[in-house]
């Protein structure tokens, strides 16, 4: 776990992103990704009846659409207990095995960081 008041303040505003964004659109799980030029790309749980697509899957595929060579960090606000190995699979399709991957529940704090290897 890492420690909220000890991380980037970059990556403090992919949690800030994506925790508006689940608010937002009242969904369960937020996410955001800055991609290797420090733009980002926030996303929301698709649950549409014919597409189903996580938070995180989102974020990279609006990345990937937008010219994303790489990425740089991933984040996503949940109540989940991790991210799923399908997102951290994602993750690493673009970024890398290095890339970090923070998991923080609704209220910010951030509960896992693992990469995306």
């Amino acid at each position: 776990m890492t420690d909220n008041a000890t991380l980037d303040p970059e990556d403090r505003k992919l949690i800030t992103l994506a925790r508006s964004t689940r608010a937002r659109n009242a969904v369960a799980e937020g996410a955001a990704v800055r991609d290797e030029n420090g733009r980002t790309y926030v996303a929301g749980t698709v649950d549409l009846a014919s597409l189903k697509l996580s938070a995180l899957a989102t974020a990279v595929a609006m990345a990937v659409a937008s010219g994303a060579k790489s990425l740089e960090a991933a984040v996503v606000v949940s109540e989940a207990e991790a991210v799923s190995d399908a997102d951290r699979a994602a993750v690493r399709d673009l970024g890398g095995p290095a890339t970090p991957v923070l998991l923080a529940g609704p209220d910010a704090t951030v509960r896992a960081a693992r990469t995306a290897g």
